[in-house]
């Protein structure tokens, strides 16, 4: 069996509100798609992170916009795991529930690695996967202490994903719509006309 057929799948999650999605979520999956030999970037919108307030737009509508906004990249999947469970989301549930056999990678920007060891079960998620973190805005890619321990004892691994940091941010868009301002440059069209038709985000940021 030659070295191509036995090599693993190579998954990139990619968890998130998508509240809505938006450039800078396609900008940073693309960059993703192009490390190091990734075969598939999944989209995983989160139904009811523990760690956040209700979110604006419902499971449906935003898991919605994320199939829109992929349309055209073959290797980029909607995931709907988080939306199709109940209850308030945690990653490691995720993680538990994907098939066997490919490597996954679960992408994030270096403002979510700070707090990462707050996360439910941080460590046995560090033990799953390879976090590929990529830069983010006034954010300085820096391992939590706890999670260092790990990699030091070889239970873990963090990868930096080359990515030039970018401030459109899903806050940035819901106060834009709320205002009635274009977000033309933030949004894909598809999904700016989803939200118009649905009518989100017009009267709440």
């Amino acid at each position: 069996m030659s070295a191509t057929t036995d090599r693993r799948e190579r998954i990139v999650l990619f968890g998130g509100s998508f509240d809505p999605i938006h450039c800078a979520h396609l900008r940073l999956a693309q960059a993703a798609l192009a490390y190091d030999q990734i075969d598939q970037v999944q989209f995983i919108p989160a139904g009811q992170p523990w760690q956040r307030a209700k979110l604006k737009a419902s499971p449906t509508h935003r898991a919605a916009m994320v199939a829109l906004a992929i349309q055209d990249e073959s290797r980029f999947c909607l995931n709907p795991i988080e939306i199709e469970r109940e209850g308030e989301t945690y990653t490691i549930d995720t993680l538990h529930a994907l098939p066997k056999g490919p490597a996954y990678f679960w992408l994030l920007g270096a403002d979510q690695l700070e707090n990462f060891c707050s996360w439910n079960q941080w460590e046995a998620i560090a033990q799953t996967v390879t976090f590929l973190v990529a830069c983010r805005p006034q954010h300085q890619l820096t391992v939590p202490r706890p999670l260092q321990s790990l990699i030091d004892q070889g239970l873990a691994r963090v990868e930096t994903l080359p990515f030039e940091a970018m401030s459109t941010s899903a806050t940035h868009v819901r106060e834009q719509l709320a205002q009635g301002l274009a977000a033309n440059d933030d949004v894909c069209p598809t999904v700016l006309n989803y939200i118009n038709k649905h009518h989100l985000y017009q009267h709440t940021v």
